[in-house]
């Protein structure tokens, strides 16, 4: 098992690979991988079930904009319950860090959504990294380090299908690239981290 001690290096190294990965997009490194997966996954409207198409654009609508904001409040209460407030600022406040430099990468790196079909879901910014996968990762990995003994093998459960799915929506909905949700998934997962260490730090002895 990691040593909690270990989380904030961790963290270091996975925005340092949210970087070198932005970097390497930027390059054109990742272009060919990207195009195929796209091309894989991405939804035809004219060959796909529409109930398919809109549980995709369900998933894609939890994750994002003001339902996001909302499961996230509602998280915040449902850990003070389990273990006070510092869990729950631990969570609000790692989810609003990691969704700012979500923000800030997406400006600094400036990649173009994919074009391969019309977007079936609305977006308004570049993008690399992902903020959906951002958001998954940090909001549900975090949800499940803080939750009960009792309930954490529900909570990991939960954590690995909200990242799969929102990240194979996104892809499948034509508004992402593989590598944006890579991308995301790693910081999200950088700040789920420094969440968890900043809990424990206070929580422990030092």
């Amino acid at each position: 098992m990691l040593r909690r001690s270990g989380f904030p290096a961790i963290a270091a190294a996975l925005l340092l690979a949210v970087i070198l990965i932005g970097l390497a997009v930027g390059a054109g490194w990742t272009e060919s991988i990207d195009w195929q997966v796209s091309h894989s996954f991405t939804i035809r409207i004219d060959e796909s079930d529409p109930a398919f198409i809109s549980f995709m654009q369900g998933v894609s609508w939890i994750g994002g904009g003001i339902p996001r904001w909302i499961i996230v409040i509602l998280l915040c209460g449902l850990v003070w319950h389990w273990c006070g407030p510092r869990c729950a600022v631990a969570l609000g406040g790692a989810s609003l860090l990691a969704n700012l430099a979500s923000s800030l990468l997406k400006l600094g790196f400036g990649r173009a959504r994919p074009d391969l079909i019309d977007h079936l879901d609305h977006q308004t910014s570049f993008s690399y990294p992902s903020g959906h996968a951002t958001s998954a990762a940090v909001v549900y990995l975090l949800l499940a380090r803080l939750a009960p003994p009792r309930w954490r093998p529900f909570a990991w459960t939960l954590a690995a299908a909200m990242i799969v799915l929102n990240g194979f929506s996104r892809i499948m909905l034509g508004v992402h690239w593989a590598s944006d949700i890579v991308g995301g998934t790693m910081l999200g997962t950088a700040f789920a981290l420094l969440g968890a260490w900043w809990v424990a730090k206070h929580r422990t002895p030092a």
